[in-house]
């Protein structure tokens, strides 16, 4: 086999006979630098054998795709240590994406994190560990056992730096005492005539160059030897060629005894000082950035009491498996989600739901791990524990949405792979223009003039500058119970001109109530009567009257016969007496007269209710009605939603009366009906090709295409998992205000991203000229090149405070 061709395997899903293996033969050997295609049914592999000069993994794959299967693929997250800069982030991403079986990789500056998305059938994750160690980083597999020793290296990286800075500013202090003392507007300042001695300069200056600085020497050093320049290259050439100049001029003094003027020694140590100075400031905000993740990871309960060979046992809460049975007592937090088997309480919801009002359960009922049992003893049989509870899963997508990148910052990604050459070009043009232009032969200030542009243009705050947003916006929407699955999706929400909402458990509450009875007999003798009959029906109308009767604290009685007649009602025999309730079509089957009241009936209808017709013994005897209700927010959160100038637009099952009846409840003008559950993904699909922007937002199994298909797929946190699973955002509150919120959280994150990409290119492109000219001294660049990165940091970081 020759060198450029190359040999992959695929494991491959979703085939089903022999058929599916030869088509998927025949379309892999029909691409363009494919020699050899070989699909294994039996095994579910294919193996391909390619040109790598005109072919790649990635392309292959999404042939497969295309030709209607899929490949297996794993994702993997890596802590990264040792990056500085965009660059860094940049070099590293390129190198992963460059493997053999990496399809996506994706680095995090600000998360100091790599995401990749890989065939396990081509590399390991050592492999990819090997080639970042091998890029001069650090990495390591991500899991949740190292999610605290991560926020503890966090903490350790604060502690360093600050170590490292007071260091640095105890040797610097008396450099910059000395420099101040050259001013002619500082003559009035008394300066030791030690602090004047270059030897004794050279003596303080030179820990700072070496020990502090080091890490800007070995970052260097690795940068170079793979080819490529980043912000520890620019400090570095900086520095040294400050402290190096000094250290020549002072041995010129050496046999004259003279102090040697225009030493550059608190440049060098100044600028790191800064620079150190920075560092510390960036490690707080990025600490303070994750708030988030550490807010979420504290509700949980850290241990539980389970019930096991009938002794209580208090046990870590990583210990608990499915099926324990777990006894919480009042005021302790529920340890993982479960099901109520004993005892009755109120939880208190509101840090998963927004529910501030606690909520009673009883036996059967479903509880959420790290919600607070309030009143009530109760046990719960754990249902889903570790990984798989609520909160993790929560946890997992806002870290998730907070490592991914938006589009937005492939333009500041792009710039920053070749920001570092080209700044080192024009330190080199204007230290040769000084020299031989400006002030010929003056090496000193060709110096000072080059060190200032190699400093101001640090690409530190380039690569800070959007992730560090899409971290403080997610985390902070989280905390409102919306979560952004990824920085595409917060960009994309932004955009959105449409919303079309599901009726269903979305305006609705989902579960029809008794609203009306109309009877002119004795109102609890009727109810008795009809409860009765309907409690025998599975149909959830039927439930919804025995509800409502309930609720009246009506007894029920015996029921001797019951028939339920499919699409027309039911039949029963209380206590000698024949019971029907159902539609006209029943009355008019049992010779019923009823023509007085179909006129109250239709009214009913029109508003959106369900009327169901009863006779006792062939006697028409009253009329019941339910209705799916809206829920108490959805009027206001609809004409928000019309305010910010959205068209919003109901979509349906039901008939047009009832669907315009609630339409108007709830204040939507404009009602698409009786469509079929697979039909509402084509109607997101019309509005789309009419050049709209759509959220589809939904909560059940039928809306899950239509969410798929939208630009964005708002998911109710109410609903069912496969709609959330399909969204692109979850709305964790059931609540249609977060339909806004959500929204509104977008356009401020979209709006602090730009505002930090405009201030990352105002420093450089503005402080590059002006230090060119001779207008910044570099230890000002420093402190500019510092605060940049800061100020985008902190600008971020306001995201944390937006009140919704």
């Amino acid at each position: 086999m020759s060198e450029k061709v190359q040999e992959s395997q695929f494991q491959i899903t979703g085939m089903t006979c022999a058929a599916c293996a030869i088509r998927i033969e025949k379309g892999l050997k029909k691409m363009e630098g494919v020699e050899e295609a070989n699909v294994n049914l039996a095994l579910e592999k294919a193996t391909i054998k390619y040109d790598a000069a005109t072919m790649n993994p990635s392309a292959i794959q999404k042939k497969i795709q295309d030709l209607g299967y899929d490949v297996v693929t794993n994702k993997i997250e890596l802590d990264i240590t040792g990056m500085t800069c965009a660059a860094c982030s940049t070099r590293i991403e390129k190198g992963l994406n460059k493997m053999d079986g990496v399809l996506m990789a994706n680095v995090n500056l600000a998360l100091e994190k790599a995401t990749v998305e890989y065939n396990p059938s081509l590399l390991a994750p050592k492999d990819m560990i090997q080639k970042v160690d091998k890029l001069g980083y650090g990495a390591s597999v991500k899991n949740d056992e190292n999610a605290q020793e991560t926020m503890d290296q966090r903490t350790r990286e604060v502690e360093i730096q600050q170590g490292k800075f007071i260091f640095s500013i105890i040797l610097s202090l008396p450099l910059l005492w000395a420099m101040a003392g050259h001013f002619s507007f500082t003559s009035f300042l008394y300066v030791p005539d030690a602090f004047m001695n270059p030897w004794v300069q050279l003596a303080l200056a030179t820990p700072v160059q070496f020990y502090i600085g080091k890490q800007f020497y070995v970052g260097a050093y690795k940068a170079l030897r793979n080819k490529s320049a980043n912000m520890d290259v620019l400090v570095a050439l900086g520095t040294s060629a400050a402290y190096f100049y000094s250290v020549y001029l002072s041995l010129q003094t050496l046999g004259n005894g003279a102090h040697a003027v225009g030493l550059y020694f608190e440049t060098s140590a100044i600028l790191i000082t800064l620079i150190i100075l920075g560092k510390l400031f960036e490690a707080k905000a990025k600490g303070r950035s994750s708030e988030a993740i550490k807010k979420l990871m504290g509700l949980q309960a850290k241990t539980a009491k389970v019930l096991r060979d009938g002794e209580e046992l208090e046990v870590p809460l990583e210990d608990v498996v499915t099926g324990d049975i777990l006894l919480v007592k009042p005021g302790e937090k529920i340890p993982v989600d479960g099901e109520i088997v004993e005892g009755r309480s109120a939880l208190d919801e509101s840090m998963i739901t927004g529910e501030s009002v606690p909520v009673d359960k009883t036996i059967g009922d479903k509880v959420i791990g790290a919600t607070i049992n309030k009143n009530g003893f109760i046990k719960i049989k754990a249902t889903k524990v570790g990984k798989d509870t609520a909160l993790a899963q929560i946890i997992k997508v806002v870290e998730e949405a907070q490592g991914s990148k938006a589009p937005i910052q492939r333009l500041a990604d792009n710039i920053s792979g070749i920001f570092v050459p080209i700044v080192v070009g024009i330190a080199i043009v204007t230290f040769l223009v000084w020299y031989f232009g400006v002030e010929p032969g003056n090496f000193a200030e060709a110096l000072e003039k080059m060190i200032a542009v190699l400093v101001i243009a640090c690409p530190c705050a380039l690569g800070l500058a959007t992730p560090t947003s899409i971290m403080a916006g997610s985390g902070r929407a989280a905390e409102y119970g919306i979560l952004f699955k990824g920085g595409e999706h917060l960009e994309m929400t932004h955009r959105i001109n449409t919303v079309i909402l599901d009726k269903t458990g979305t305006i609705t509450n989902g579960a029809p109530v008794l609203t009306d009875v109309i009877t002119e007999m004795d109102e609890g003798e009727f109810l008795s009567l009809v409860g009765s009959a309907e409690k025998q029906s599975e149909h959830p109308l039927a439930q919804a009257i025995v509800e409502g009767i309930k609720e009246k604290n009506i007894q029920l009685r015996d029921v001797s016969e019951f028939e339920a007649i499919p699409g027309y009602g039911i039949k029963s025999i209380i206590e000698g007496k024949e019971i029907l309730v159902g539609t006209r079509r029943l009355m008019k089957q049992y010779n019923v007269e009823m023509n007085d009241v179909l006129e109250q009936m239709e009214t009913l209808e029109k508003q959106g209710k369900t009327a169901m017709l009863t006779a006792i013994d062939g006697t028409f005897a009253g009329i019941i009605a339910v209705a799916d209700t809206i829920k108490e927010t959805s009027a206001g959160a609809i004409k928000r939603l019309r305010d910010m100038g959205l068209e919003v637009i109901m979509i349906t099952g039901d008939n047009q009366q009832t669907a315009q009846a609630i339409a108007k409840q709830a204040g939507v003008d404009q009602v698409i009906a009786e469509v079929l559950p697979e039909g509402k993904a084509e109607e997101v699909k019309k509005l789309q090709q009419q050049g709209k922007k759509v959220a589809m937002v939904g909560d059940g199994i039928n809306d899950a295409p239509a969410l798929a298909i939208a630009d964005i797929g708002m998911a109710i946190g109410t609903g069912t998992d496969v709609a959330m699973e399909a969204a692109d955002i979850t709305l964790i509150r059931g609540d249609l205000n977060s339909i806004a919120d959500a929204i509104f959280m977008s356009k401020k994150t979209i709006r602090n991203i730009r505002q930090n990409l405009f201030w990352a290119f105002a420093y450089n492109t503005l402080g590059i000229p002006i230090a060119a000219i001779g207008l910044l001294a570099p230890w000002l660049a420093g402190a500019a090149m510092a605060f940049s990165s800061v100020s985008v940091v902190l600008n971020a970081l306001r995201l944390q405070r937006v009140k919704l």
